[in-house]
């Protein structure tokens, strides 16, 4: 089993599988439109432009699971994140990420690439560690994502092959990518 198993809702509710991108490196990101990071829209787009034509693929899943950050429907997200960021890469119907709700391909997910921590060394690391360990402790004891836009690298076969949590920028990624392309 790997990525290309799965299937997705778009953003007008019907199924399409990933298998479609087979052949594809995949950037699976959550997303929402009130968090802290989404500015990472603008870069995810950058990528997305410079590295389409080579086979990177971006596939965006809102969610509302964090603080309530992304509280529209779906054709509000579609609205969002076209006129405020020109995001051009898939952006799928919003979904749960975790608990036991979670959309089957983000615990795919989390059990193939486990949590390992915040990069603590940044202080955007530092603080959403800090946060998460006075508000929601518990998250920080399991593989579950953690908050918006953690950010799954996955190869041309369907293998899922790097976790980047929330903290991490998209172009710090780009390396990463270039090797899977």
């Amino acid at each position: 089993m790997n990525v290309l198993d799965f299937s997705v809702q778009t953003m007008n509710e019907e199924t399409v599988s990933l298998g479609r991108y087979k052949g594809k490196v995949l950037l699976i990101v959550n997303t929402a439109s009130k968090c802290g990071f989404t500015p990472q829209f603008t870069d995810l787009q950058k990528l997305y432009e410079r590295y389409q034509e080579q086979g990177l693929e971006i596939l965006g899943f809102p969610c509302n699971q964090f603080e309530q950050q992304e509280p529209g429907n779906n054709k509000q997200i579609a609205q969002f994140c076209q006129l405020n960021y020109g995001v051009k890469f898939p952006v799928f119907a919003k979904t749960d990420v975790k608990g036991t709700n979670a959309n089957p391909l983000f615990r795919y997910l989390c059990q193939e690439i486990p949590f390992a921590g915040f990069d603590e060394s940044q202080s955007s690391g530092r603080l959403l560690h800090m946060f998460l360990q006075e508000k929601f402790p518990e998250t920080l004891l399991d593989n579950s994502i953690k908050w918006n836009f953690t950010k799954f690298l996955v190869d041309r076969e369907g293998n899922v092959v790097g976790r980047y949590e929330s903290p991490v920028e998209p172009m710090d990624m780009e390396i990463p990518i270039q090797n899977l392309l």
